[in-house]
């Protein structure tokens, strides 16, 4: 499978492939279309909504990058290539059941507040040039040593590369779905003792725009975490990692959770399928959908996506996230941006319910 991962994100932090690797993987792309999903093409002829469900090292794939036509040739061939999000909106199911189980939960009680935001927190890190060059990403890179007596060291928390453009995000967000201003919580207030103090379930909408830390990445961490603002202080309540163990413990009601981070969709544990670790969580939390990454994303590339997304949402009423999320995609495939720009997230869950 590592054949068909995009080279530019299958190792966070890489520099993007020369156009021969490109090439290379936009015919592994096509190879892999027709190996799963090309002999199935008389099935969902004049379908718009494809639902997905992986099991082994599929579940690590994003499908809106494969091609269903021969790629063309020349300089504005990605811009042309016939990737499978052109024709069909895409969401991923963890098993064939939970559809059913998903699909009750959307017609259920909704919460009263349309959004709940965090991000910007505050970190201190140094912001490289190459990055400002290349792009900001949302990834983490810390000293081995990150834990210190079973808890995060927070001054290594801190080390960590700071997100300003999370502000902007959620502030943009927030605004577009009526939300009030004491629901965008940035800086000092993007902390794990806010998060876990308030009523989450009252939010339709939970988004968290930081950086996430992948099981095994680091020395001490055994599961994948959120980044949260450090406390001056660490205790077990808040360290500045809220941890997928954390997480399953909140009570959410939420429509979708949006985790607008690095390698969201990652395992449990280090080797572990996707899905099994922040995105399992958040359902056993209370999650009815999530929009979580595949790799590490362009700081920038995940405000547009997702600040579009719920901008056609809200214009359309009845367009589900779904539909909502392949429009906010091909908007940037139609700038000639790559796939590792467009490409990382993926909509786990239900993908046709609309905003309510």
């Amino acid at each position: 499978m590592a054949s068909t991962r995009w080279p530019s994100k299958t190792q966070r932090g890489q520099r993007a492939a020369g156009p021969a690797s490109c090439r290379d993987s936009i015919w592994s792309a096509r190879a892999l279309y027709r190996r799963t999903l090309g002999s199935l093409e008389g099935v969902f002829a004049g379908k718009r909504h494809l639902i997905v469900v992986p099991t082994g090292p599929l579940t690590s794939l994003p499908f809106q990058v494969l091609i269903t036509e021969p790629p063309p040739r020349g300089p504005e061939a990605l811009r042309d290539v016939a990737w499978l999000i052109r024709g069909y909106a895409l969401s991923v199911l963890p098993s064939v059941p939970s559809l059913s189980a998903l699909r009750n939960l959307a017609g259920s009680v909704s919460a009263s507040r349309p959004f709940f935001g965090v991000g910007d927190p505050v970190l201190e890190g140094p912001d490289p040039a190459e990055r400002q060059r290349s792009g900001r990403k949302r990834q983490a890179t810390t000293p081995a040593g990150f834990y210190r007596n079973g808890l995060a060291d927070i001054r290594a928390v801190r080390e960590l590369t700071p997100l300003p453009d999370t502000a902007e995000e959620l502030r943009t967000i927030g605004k577009v779905l009526g939300a009030s201003s004491d629901a965008i919580n940035l800086r000092k207030a993007a902390s794990e003792s806010l998060v876990k103090a308030t009523a989450l379930s009252d939010y339709r909408i939970v988004h968290f725009a930081t950086h996430a830390l992948v099981a095994g990445d680091l020395s001490g961490l055994a599961e994948p975490a959120l980044v949260l603002t450090p406390p001056d202080v660490p205790t077990e309540a808040d360290d500045g990692l809220l941890t997928a163990s954390e997480i399953a413990t909140l009570k959410l009601n939420a429509d979708w959770v949006v985790l607008s981070a690095c390698n969201t969709a990652a395992g449990s544990t280090e080797g572990a399928e996707a899905l099994s670790g922040l995105a399992r969580a958040f359902f056993y939390a209370g999650a009815r959908a999530l929009l979580v990454s595949h790799w590490a994303v362009y700081s920038r590339a995940a405000t547009e996506l997702t600040t579009k997304t719920f901008a056609m949402m809200a214009a359309t009423p009845n367009l589900g996230r779904a539909e909502a999320f392949r429009r906010a995609m091909l908007s940037l495939i139609e700038e000639g941006k790559r796939p590792s720009y467009w490409a990382p997230f993926i909509v786990v869950g239900e993908g046709g319910v609309a905003l309510r």
